[in-house]
């Protein structure tokens, strides 16, 4: 919020100037980041009244103006605006004056003619175009009070005038208004504000004689309040009021808008005026808009509304977006005679959704938004009733026309000086305490060190005993707490089992030729359940900022496919990616998911570059198969992993793909992706892997025991098997293990064949076994024992022939 310091000396004593004063500020708690003046660099830029005016004999638009300047003589300046006229007070520039962008004004001749200064608009002395009233945006500023000639036009201007940039964080929105600042500063320095409220004299006809107000919800309206004011008349607002809105950052309109936003600017109160013709029946009634109602706001464009918008209508037409902008069909014009003026409060979530909705955030919905004093909504609405008849020469009707309200009543919250300083580590007593909260212009009532603190409504962020010590601590002085060392005992911080665990996934992967990835949490509509290796109900956001960051993820796979997409499509065709993170699975009953870690990869390409010691080595499944393999063996599982085709998702390749078991529980999955899915997703031959590490870290591990080096040599014997292509490496590994006795070490299978020269539907595998004791030499008659075992299994179980 931008704070004239002027304006705040006016209401509380201000010892210091601006500068100091924002360093102070600042460090109590409100950062101001800058302090600024408009006359900066300018000088030499005074007032002057143009005497007469004749056309220029060389020139078709231009002017010759005589002009008093408060010197013995007149000036003659050459001026080129449409709207100079004589008799105009207007700003004037003299020659060795510096105007906006360190500009220097010299004497010289226009088309033959001499003139000797300028004529000013405001944008040429450093006003931006947001706060240059309209009225006056093609031409020079006339001003509508009569100052004497010679006059510093910075003096009137509030050029001179100190701007501080008040950085207000959402819990202090009361200092969005000058007389919460007001009470800011005077905590700040001990001094209390002082401010003039003066009564309104409502003395015209009831104010129901004019409206009847009514509100559908209270909780869209807690508090909704009307004036009426007659007899108004619509014009400039006198210059102390235009200063004080464009030093705010403001543009001037006329006297009856101006005064909403100076209310709006002094209480922190937004407010609206309507023309009270315009609203037609003398009914104002606060509703949420029908499905597709439309409204043109004041900005000129129409509206699509929707059930969710408050709006103020009377009765059946929207007359405007509650909190937000008023309508077209009811704004102040210079004919309007009969004013409403509104102060309420509005449901702040409905208005935050509504400005985000149709993009028209203000000054007024964000002051909506954060909060509002309502102990002062009636008072702001009286003053604004007050400067209607001062500016306007209006009458107010007697009474306020109310369809709901609120008490605006403080808080009391009971706290001691022994919570304070054993927080702050002071030693601060029962006076200074209650000293600090009346500067605050807090009550205080009770005894000793026991209190009663009345927070006022102005001060809405305030509800809990750390609230106040949060208070004490920034009047008393950050800089004035004790520093102490910390007297707890020191813990050295280390890694959970799950972090560790976590650690050494990234490690095995990345030794693996896996790069990392980091991808969105959020996916589209529909791909947050793909590969899905746990049941979950979808998790979408009530507010997506976009259509493709609108469900909660639960697979790691998506956001990989998406990184291969893209580097695809730049010419990287080897890509080996992984990620480790967090899914989001919600049970159907459930308001909240459970965040369960997960770990992925994708490859795609060569997964070895051809070398002069190597060939290519393309990405197939056995490569894919062999990282999780790796990985699930770094976790010494105590029990069986299996893989298992059983109902494969669509997305995979039906012949190259398998979920991972964990003895009876689905962990992961691995594979090929379809080909029609990678047509679909514009995806070459991708492999990609997927495991739920929450099983995997929780599982019982089994006990390694350390071997010494085996004394006694080994005997191998290989076999060679013609079996079903459909029987699996893993059922005859089985079988020869439950069959080869107890002195088996190693199966090792080193031959796989199908060809013309098998029968059809059939494969050879062939393996190698090696036997070996611990105690001593093995002898070739139990080896062949074992064998013959093995191969009589073979035959009867898998139905191997023997090759």
């Amino acid at each position: 919020m931008d704070v004239s310091y002027d304006w705040l000396t006016e209401l509380v004593d201000v010892p210091v100037g601006p500068e100091e004063l924002a360093d102070k500020v600042s460090r109590t708690g409100i950062e101001v980041p800058s302090v600024t003046r408009r006359d900066e660099g300018k000088k030499k830029i005074v007032v002057g009244h143009i005497e007469s005016i004749r056309m220029h004999p060389n020139s078709d638009h231009m002017h010759i103006c005589m002009v008093d300047t408060g010197e013995d003589e007149l000036r003659q300046i050459v001026c080129g605006a449409p709207n100079v006229a004589a008799g105009q007070t207007v700003i004037v520039a003299l020659p060795g004056a510096r105007i906006a962008n360190n500009q220097k004004i010299k004497r010289g001749k226009l088309r033959g003619e001499v003139s000797d200064g300028m004529i000013c608009a405001l944008q040429e002395i450093g006003f931006s175009d947001s706060v240059a009233p309209k009225k006056y945006a093609d031409g020079i500023y006339v001003l509508n009070e009569d100052i004497k000639p010679g006059t510093d036009a910075m003096a009137v201007l509030g050029m001179h005038d100190a701007v501080l940039d008040f950085d207000i964080t959402p819990n202090r929105a009361d200092a969005l208004g000058m007389r919460g600042v007001a009470w800011e500063v005077g905590a700040t320095y001990g001094n209390k504000p002082h401010f003039d409220d003066q009564p309104v004299v409502d003395d015209g006809q009831p104010v129901g004689d004019y409206l009847q107000v009514s509100v559908d919800d209270p909780d869209d309206a807690p508090s909704y309040n009307l004036r009426v004011v007659t007899g108004v008349h619509v014009q400039d607002s006198p210059l102390w009021l235009q200063r004080r809105l464009w030093n705010a950052g403001i543009r001037p309109l006329n006297n009856i808008v101006d005064i909403t936003n100076y209310i709006m600017l002094y209480f922190g109160q937004p407010m609206h005026a309507f023309d009270y013709d315009k609203v037609g029946n003398g009914t104002v009634r606060v509703r949420r808009a029908t499905d597709g109602e439309a409204l043109t706001t004041l900005d000129g464009t129409d509206r699509t509304l929707t059930p969710d918008d408050i709006v103020i209508s009377n009765g059946d037409t929207p007359l405007a977006l509650a909190g937000v902008m008023g309508g077209l069909n009811s704004e102040i014009t210079g004919s309007t005679t009969t004013v409403v003026f509104e102060s309420a409060v509005f449901n702040r979530t409905s208005i935050r959704k509504t400005a985000q909705r149709y993009d028209l955030r203000s000054q007024a919905s964000s002051r909506f938004e954060k909060g509002i004093d309502e102990s002062s909504i009636i008072t702001a609405l009286d003053t604004a009733a007050r400067m209607a008849t001062e500016l306007g020469g209006g009458t107010v009707a007697h009474g306020i026309a109310t369809a709901t309200s609120v008490s605006g009543a403080p808080k009391v919250i009971a706290i001691t000086t022994d919570q304070i300083n054993h927080v702050l580590g002071t030693t601060l007593d029962a006076a200074t305490v209650r000293g600090i909260f009346d500067r605050l212009g807090f009550g205080v009532t009770g005894e000793g060190d026991q209190m009663q603190v009345s927070v006022p409504a102005r001060r809405w962020d305030i509800f809990i005993v750390p609230d106040l010590i949060e208070e004490v601590a920034r009047i008393y002085g950050y800089d004035n707490l004790p520093a102490t060392l910390p007297t707890a005992t020191m813990t050295v911080g280390t890694l959970n089992s799950v972090q560790r665990r976590l650690r050494r996934n990234r490690t095995l992967l990345q030794g693996a030729g896996l790069d990392q990835a980091i991808t969105y949490s959020l996916r589209g509509e529909g791909q947050a359940n793909e590969f899905g290796l746990e049941r979950n109900a979808t998790t979408k956001l009530a507010w997506p900022m976009t259509v493709d960051h609108q469900e909660l993820r639960a697979n790691m796979l998506t956001g990989l496919l998406d990184a291969v997409r893209y580097n695809v499509a730049r010419k990287e065709t080897d890509v080996a990616l992984y990620e480790q993170g967090r899914v989001f699975i919600r049970q159907q009953d459930q308001h909240r998911p459970a965040e369960h870690n997960y770990v992925a990869g994708v490859l795609t390409g060569n997964f070895a570059n051809k070398e002069w010691n190597q060939p290519v080595q393309p990405v197939d499944f056995y490569v894919t198969k062999g990282i999780v393999a790796m990985l699930l063996d770094d976790y010494n599982l105590d029990g069986t992993v299996t893989y298992t085709t059983a109902d494969l998702p669509a997305s995979m390749h039906p012949g190259q793909s398998a979920y991972v078991m964990l003895d009876d529980a689905r962990i992961g999955l691995l594979g090929r992706l379809h080909p029609q899915y990678e047509a679909a997703h514009n995806l070459p031959q991708t492999f990609v892997f997927e495991l739920n590490l929450e099983p995997l870290l929780t599982a019982a591990r089994a006990d390694k025991t350390v071997k010494p080096a085996p004394k006694f040599p080994a005997m191998t014997r290989d076999v060679a098997l013609l079996l079903d292509s459909k029987t699996t490496n893993a059922a005859v590994e089985a079988v020869i293990g439950a069959n080869a006795g107890a002195y088996l070490r190693d199966v090792h299978l080193f031959d796989v064949y199908a060809g013309p020269k098998l029968p059809p539907a059939t494969r050879s595998l062939a393996y190698t076994l090696t036997f070996r004791r611990d105690d001593d030499t093995l002898t070739e008659e139990t080896v062949e024992k074992a064998m013959a075992a093995v191969e009589a299994a073979l035959k009867t179980e898998v139905n191997a022939k023997i090759r």
